[in-house]
C-alpha cells in the first residue's frame, strides 16, 4: 500500500510541476491518457531515483562536500532529464525542454513531494 501511495504522491507532484514550471509538459490526448502518462513517468522517476541516486551520492561524495550540497541540485536536474529521455524512448507525451526547466522542475518536484508527504503519510496500514 505504501508503494502505491508514494507513486500517487509523485504523480501529483509531477502534475503540479507541469503546471508551475515552463518547459516541463505532458501532452496527453485525453484526461485519462494524461493521468496514465503521469503515473508511468512517476514510476520511471522513482526507479531512477532508487537505483542511480545512491550510486551517484557515493561516487560524487567529494563534490557534495566541496559544494556544501549544492551539487545535489545539479544531480536532481540531470536525473529529471534522464527521466525525460527514457519517457521519450517509450513514446510517452512527457517533455523537459533543457537543463534549466529540469533544474527548476526537480526543485518543485522535491518541495511538492515533501509537502504532500507531510500531509499524507505513506504508512496508512500500520496503526
Amino acid at each position: 500500500m505504501g508503494f502505491l501511495i508514494r507513486l500517487a504522491i509523485t504523480a501529483v507532484a509531477l502534475w503540479i510541476t507541469t503546471l508551475i514550471v515552463p518547459g516541463v509538459d505532458v501532452h496527453g490526448r485525453s484526461g485519462g491518457n494524461t493521468v496514465l502518462t503521469l503515473i508511468v513517468v512517476a514510476l520511471i522517476f522513482g526507479v531512477i531515483n532508487a537505483v542511480l541516486k545512491p550510486v551517484i551520492r557515493v561516487v560524487g561524495c567529494v563534490f557534495y562536500l566541496l559544494t556544501l550540497g549544492l551539487f545535489a541540485l545539479v544531480v536532481n536536474a540531470l536525473l529529471f532529464l534522464l527521466t525525460d529521455r527514457i519517457a521519450s524512448g517509450l513514446d510517452l507525451p512527457f517533455q523537459v525542454d533543457g537543463f534549466w526547466p529540469a533544474f527548476w522542475g526537480a526543485i518543485v518536484m522535491t518541495v511538492v513531494t515533501w509537502l504532500i508527504s507531510v500531509v499524507v503519510p505513506d504508512n496508512l496500514d500500520r496503526r
